[in-house]
């Protein structure tokens, strides 16, 4: 192939030149949001022809959540935004509104509810507590103090009434033995018998819980205490030490969602989320998508024509607008074939 002359290279430096005004003008000019508009539009009107799952490699997507919850969590920007949030939740709105601003009680009450529908899950999951033995013992000791402790008022209650207090101390003192000896009991042995006992210990405490979540009045007390937490003003934290605390449990929150999101389970699960959310919505189309998450394409277009003028205008104040445009129109210019286009045109 000939050398390209003097005259072509000339030419094709000042076609590159003029491209890039071009560009720049387009770009910086009044028509910059038309032409921001312009491109989303025809991005969509373009993504209406092709499925998700066509454009999309499920593979890639997947390898990128993946090491994201390797590498995003422990990051120093998710640290500096979790203190960001932190300090702002602990000091509180500039404006101090009524926690029932956030929720109506309509929707508390379904929240309520639902939950309240949960006793028999909760049931099974208790149950599996009595394997527990050290659980086994705090439900035991739990249970003994409640007896004591009824016991004890039944007492104070009795030792008003003539000739009952008699009676009732010694009912009470002869329960008491018996309580303190099963509290030794349970005490030095936690073989076999501890867990047998703890196990009915557990079991009975389930039940009580149990039946609290079936009885209607819990309903009406939830939704009373409720009422009382909504009439509070949301506020910051002043106390210095609250604050400290409140500030150990988050960070202790955020260390183990950082070893969580390390870990191959958390992987193989987030992995698992990408290939059912392709299973659900590959075959839909980007428009479509966007039509089913509730998102107007006018609206969304108005955001991008409202957020991308100022990047432009950034990059173009600075001089990295023309050095990008200029970086991938110039080897085209400088390609041999475009080259040997202008030697000819130049006869």
């Amino acid at each position: 192939m000939t050398p390209p002359t003097a005259r072509a290279e000339e030419l094709a430096r000042r076609l590159l030149d003029a491209q890039v005004a071009h560009h720049v003008e387009r770009l910086t000019g009044d028509t910059l949001t038309v032409e921001v508009r312009a491109l989303a539009t025809e991005l969509l009107a373009a993504a209406e022809a092709h499925p998700i799952a066509d454009v999309v490699d499920v593979e890639a997507v997947a390898d990128v959540v993946e090491r994201a919850l390797a590498t995003v969590p422990p990051s120093a920007a998710v640290s500096g935004v979790i203190e960001m949030a932190t300090t702002l939740v602990l000091d509180g709105p500039e404006r101090p509104h009524a926690v029932g601003a956030l929720v109506d009680r309509p929707q508390v009450e379904r929240i309520v509810d639902a939950v309240l529908a949960l006793h028999p899950l909760v049931e099974q999951r208790l149950d599996r507590l009595a394997e527990a033995p050290t659980v086994g013992v705090v439900a035991s000791r739990f249970m003994g103090r409640i007896v004591g402790e009824v016991l004890e008022a039944n007492k104070a209650v009795a030792g008003k009434v003539p000739g009952l207090g008699s009676l009732v101390s010694l009912g009470t003192g002869a329960a008491t033995k018996v309580i303190g000896a099963a509290d030794k009991q349970l005490d030095g042995l936690l073989g076999d018998a501890a867990g047998r006992g703890g196990a009915l210990a557990v079991r009975r405490l389930n039940r009580i819980l149990v039946e609290t979540l079936r009885d209607p009045a819990t309903r009406d007390a939830v939704l009373q205490v409720w009422d009382l937490v909504a009439a509070e003003r949301v506020a910051g934290v002043d106390d210095p030490d609250a604050r400290t605390r409140l500030v150990a449990v988050v960070d202790a929150a955020h260390e183990a969602v950082v070893v969580a999101a390390g870990t191959p389970e958390a992987a193989a699960l987030g992995r698992t989320v990408v290939e059912a959310f392709f299973e659900r919505f590959g075959g839909y189309t980007g428009p479509e998508l966007l039509d089913e998450l509730d998102l107007d394409r006018d609206a969304l277009l108005d955001d991008v024509e409202r957020l991308a003028p100022p990047v432009v205008r950034a990059l173009h104040d600075s001089g990295a607008l023309e050095r990008l445009l200029r970086a991938r129109l110039a080897p085209f210019h400088a390609d041999p074939a475009t080259l040997a286009l202008l030697e000819d045109a130049l006869g």
